[in-house]
């Protein structure tokens, strides 16, 4: 963090290690970006006018600065724009080198760039952090312009209507008036979906990958027990845990630990774990650990040291209440008002978004008089196969976006 943003959390010295001295000392108590700390390829923009913006559930924030990046080069007639939305733990560095603005590479790196599937020679490209997040939108790790304190618990629910309302405002401010495509899977697929049906005369194609029409039951016990493995750590003070000696990085490393599970397949496990040790000194140790749970804690530390624990449970809950027939008549009347292009895919060992659920999406769609098309990946790399099998995705974007842009 920098001292720039004025508020720098503690990060221990010392403190909890976690059962068998698992995890190590100093991980802070928030990985979100601060105002002040160094914004890399980020760009931002305040998209809100003198009013507050209110949200779908009834909240409402003074004020909604947007950090996004782009790629490529708007053409003249702003008819080559593409969206990039992403995932639960994702942000607006869809593609680029890590560095000290960027905890991470780039998390569709393989598929965004000159000559990539999602080509920047001819495509401009736009990626946002979305609402609620906390590498550079306005979430709960920023302060409250009303009062100077952290939003934390304060900060209002959000949904993935809100989160699209809000990239409306950013396509507003970067001249766009209707994207060429909408492109995300899983929580970006999401909000892929809301925009062909909230926004329907701002887009020319949508690609939900790995999502679904409304999160599953399921698909929300995952969800509340990452919550709960979140709200049940001592550091979590409820919430308002950033200026304490210690925070909530335990539960946050365990949720995503709980959630890295559900993101891969047994098969995938199975074919790079196995039962090997990744100490076979400890074998018989009670708190020795096979290479499956060494994996488990390197992604847990991980997330920890980028993100929040209050963004984590605030875009968590979105997803949960992702419905797209709400308020709409049913999913079935909500998928029937698609009439633009579509492309989903499904990968064939996804057990969190199983491929059943973007069946139920093209069979919606198709009745409805849409048009929807939908490949399916064989991958053993479960519900993570959006981010990770680039060639499997490559051909099917290619022609899917020729084909649009020559619409």
């Amino acid at each position: 963090m920098s001292a720039g943003s004025g508020i720098e959390p503690p990060t221990p010295a010392g403190g909890r290690a976690g059962p068998g001295g698992r995890f190590p000392a100093g991980l802070p108590n928030t990985g979100a970006w601060q105002v002040g700390d160094p914004a890399g390829d980020r760009r931002f923009v305040t998209v809100t006018d003198t009013r507050p913006f209110a949200l779908e559930w009834g909240g409402r924030l003074p004020e909604v600065r947007v950090a996004y990046e782009t790629w490529g080069e708007l053409d003249p007639q702003a008819s080559n724009a593409v969206l990039v939305c992403h995932a639960l733990t994702g942000d607006s560095h869809a593609a680029g080198d890590s560095g000290p603005s960027h905890p991470t590479g780039g998390w569709w790196h393989e598929l965004i760039g000159p000559g990539k599937a999602i080509d920047t020679d001819r495509y401009f490209v736009v990626c946002s952090n979305v609402l609620g997040g906390c590498q550079g939108t306005t979430g709960p790790a920023d302060l409250d312009p009303v009062d100077g304190r952290r939003y934390g618990p304060r900060f209002p629910v959000v949904t993935v209507r809100d989160m699209v309302r809000i990239q409306a405002r950013l396509a507003d401010h970067l001249g766009i008036r209707r994207w060429l495509a909408v492109i995300g899977g899983s929580m970006g697929g999401m909000q892929v979906l809301e925009w062909a049906v909230m926004f329907p005369r701002r887009v020319r194609s949508i690609l939900p990958l790995a999502t679904c029409a409304s999160a599953s039951a399921l698909q929300i016990a995952w969800s509340a027990v990452e919550r709960l493995a979140i709200a049940t750590d001592p550091g979590w003070y409820d919430g308002d845990y950033y200026d304490k000696p210690e925070g909530p990085w335990m539960g946050l490393a365990t949720a995503r630990q709980i959630a890295q599970i559900t993101y891969r397949s047994g098969e995938s496990f199975e074919r790079r774990f196995g039962r090997r040790l990744y100490d076979p000194a400890g074998a018989f140790d009670l708190w020795g650990r096979f290479q499956m749970e060494s994996y488990l804690d390197h992604h847990g530390q991980k997330l920890v040291r980028r993100f929040d624990a209050n963004s984590y449970v605030v875009l968590n809950r979105s997803m949960d209440l992702h419905d797209i027939g709400r308020g709409r008549g049913g999913a079935a009347a909500a998928l029937g008002r698609i009439r633009v292009p579509v492309l989903t895919a499904s990968i064939t060992s996804d057990h969190l978004y199983p491929p059943h659920e973007q069946q139920e999406l093209h069979d919606g769609i198709v009745a409805g008089g849409g048009d929807c098309r939908r490949v399916m990946l064989e991958s053993d790399e479960g519900h993570d196969g959006f981010l990770l099998e680039h060639d499997l995705l490559h051909g099917p974007v290619v022609d899917f976006l020729e084909e649009v842009s020559g619409d």
